[in-house]
């Protein structure tokens, strides 16, 4: 008596296996599970910023300057290398030319982050003061009071990574404050007349300079990015069975019409 797994119809299932209907199912395999190593790459690059971050609270803050040092002798990897490092600055922020970084959310609330410029005696950079409320009428922006003087305060220094924009921001008519899509100092230079460091810093949260400080080093936590790995992964595994099942009762269809 023959079996569901005999050598005759294993050679039927082969022979009624079709090659478009073939590549459909690898592509899409193999996309889930790219999809699923991607998270899992996330996942780890995650777990080993936060490490660093910890290891990072214990090391004593640096200058700018320091940080300016360290980025210019890094050649690869530049985010890796500055983002995260603890900083002291005493600095004098300029006023009149400020910048509103736009969609920002707290709270369900739509609002902006103000990025203000800061002058050492040899060196000019961007600060994060932390976020403010927008209002409805996007044609008015939000009221606040700028910080003036000098200042010294604590933060972390990040690397702004360019984002997804609808199209390229246009500078040809700048009002201040001027509000942005992107935080990028190299575009953002000219406009000041001066060039701006390749990095911002972050206010710490406990600090009483500037406004609401509502960012995380890492948006998403690695435990979130190994969930959707494993999301994908299964997609993967349940496509690949439902094929193979398919396939099977396509060729016991086949067979029986015989």
């Amino acid at each position: 008596m023959s079996t569901s797994s005999s050598p005759s119809n294993i050679a039927n299932i082969v022979n009624n296996i079709k090659l478009p209907w073939l590549l459909v199912t690898l592509l899409v395999f193999v996309g889930l599970i790219k999809l699923g190593l991607w998270q899992t790459a996330r996942a780890q690059e995650k777990i080993h910023r936060l490490a660093r971050i910890e290891q990072l609270k214990h090391q004593d803050a640096l200058s700018i300057m320091q940080v300016t040092k360290i980025a210019a002798q890094t050649k690869t990897h530049l985010n890796e290398a500055i983002n995260d490092l603890p900083v002291k600055v005493s600095a004098e922020f300029d006023n009149k030319h400020v910048f509103l970084l736009d969609n920002q959310v707290e709270k369900n609330a739509l609002g902006y982050r103000v990025f203000q410029i800061a002058h050492t005696k040899k060196v000019s950079f961007l600060v994060n003061l932390g976020w403010v409320v927008g209002s409805i009428n996007r044609q008015e922006l939000p009221q606040f009071t700028p910080v003036s003087g000098t200042q010294t305060f604590k933060g972390h220094i990040r690397k702004m990574e360019r984002g997804v924009v609808l199209q390229e921001q246009n500078f040809d008519k700048v009002s201040w404050p001027l509000r942005v899509q992107q935080i990028e100092t190299e575009k953002l230079s000219p406009l000041i007349g001066e060039k701006l460091l390749p990095f911002v810093v972050y206010l710490d949260k406990n600090e009483t300079l500037g406004f609401v400080k509502n960012w995380h080093p890492v948006v998403m936590p690695p435990e979130k990015h190994q969930a959707y790995a494993f999301q994908w992964f299964s997609l993967a595994s349940a496509w690949l069975l439902l094929m193979v099942w398919v396939t099977i009762k396509t060729s016991d269809q086949n067979s029986a019409e015989k």
